[in-house]
């Protein structure tokens, strides 16, 4: 008998994209977004997967309205929009980005202003005052690096930037009849990045900690780490609850790719330590980063996870694991 998440599987594996070239420059986007289709993915009970370009988008929709993570990029905001009406007409209240990349907060400001802010209890506020609309949630280093980016790169729109902010462990949230944890995972893909799990549902929204399509995207230059990569993994990992046997139990949406469960988590996971083991082992031998690369320490999983060309190369992916590990 066909499972579920197989179901759901073969219906996604046309709608996959890869990693956006916004992904670790942060503002940079694909050139034509006119073929691109946002499809719609069914979860489970009311959280929705969103396909497009760049980042996956989770919805989240009830009697309270709407929730989003992440936003993908602002030239889809439209199509995006007309996507999560088809799923309801409820207000968009809460966009939580899962960290700053341009592929998954390009539409920040398009969603914030489509959206409504719970104030006081069922009182909504008028959307047509520019300071008004969605809540964007995020961890406080997302609105860092948004409002100070580094020279030479300018600051994203004001109206894009996080409206509400923590920077503890966590911040929990409780709408549409379910908590949901948006868990802080530092020095990770970035220093800012965030796990949502929606818990009456069991569903993780990843952002780039989990891709199916690449290598981990680690971006040294706003705190990411292999080694909080591999810990943010074991920490989704502790959360799922798989079904014994069997394909299921909580599922898991990533930055990009396809749906996953608790085997597609673990395999990445698996990957991801034992490069960074294998990298490790090499540094301890005294190779400089070019004997490194050239001992090719990703060789098994080249034909799943490589790319000599494009935004995030095999050879990228060593130097940052190198870095990580011998900053110095």
């Amino acid at each position: 008998m066909t499972s579920h998440l197989t179901r759901l599987l073969a219906a996604a594996a046309i709608a996959v994209t890869g990693l956006g070239a916004a992904g670790l420059a942060g503002g940079q986007q694909p050139q034509n977004f006119d073929d691109v289709r946002i499809r719609i993915l069914p979860v489970r009970d009311n959280v929705f997967m969103l396909l497009g370009a760049g980042g996956n988008i989770t919805v989240q929709t009830g009697q309270d309205g709407v929730l989003i993570v992440d936003a993908q990029y602002a030239p889809l905001s439209d199509r995006i929009l007309a996507a999560i009406r088809t799923l309801s007409n409820g207000p968009i209240r809460y966009l939580i980005n899962t960290h700053y990349h341009g592929d998954h907060t390009g539409g920040n400001e398009n969603l914030r202003r489509a959206g409504s802010t719970i104030a006081g209890g069922n009182v909504t506020l008028d959307i047509a005052d520019a300071a008004v609309g969605a809540q964007i949630l995020a961890h406080d280093n997302v609105l860092r690096r948004l409002s100070s980016p580094p020279a030479g790169r300018a600051a994203a729109p004001v109206g894009a930037w996080p409206t509400s902010t923590f920077t503890g462990e966590e911040k929990k949230l409780f709408f549409n009849g379910e908590g949901i944890q948006i868990l802080h995972q530092p020095a990770a893909h970035t220093d800012g990045d965030s796990i949502v799990f929606f818990r009456r549902s069991d569903v993780i929204s990843a952002g780039d900690l989990l891709t199916t399509t690449a290598y981990p995207v680690i971006d040294l230059a706003a705190g990411g780490n292999i080694q909080g990569v591999i810990a943010g993994l074991n920490r989704i990992v502790d959360l799922i609850v798989p079904v014994y046997g069997q394909e299921g139990g909580t599922l898991v949406i990533p930055g990009h790719g396809r749906l996953c469960d608790l085997g597609e988590v673990i395999n990445y996971r698996e990957m991801a330590t034992i490069v960074r083991d294998r990298v490790q082992d090499l540094i301890d031998k005294g190779m400089t980063i070019d004997q490194v690369k050239a001992a090719r320490p990703t060789r098994d999983y080249d034909p799943v996870y490589g790319a000599t060309t494009g935004f995030w190369t095999t050879e990228m992916f060593v130097e940052a694991v190198y870095r990580s590990l011998k900053p110095n």
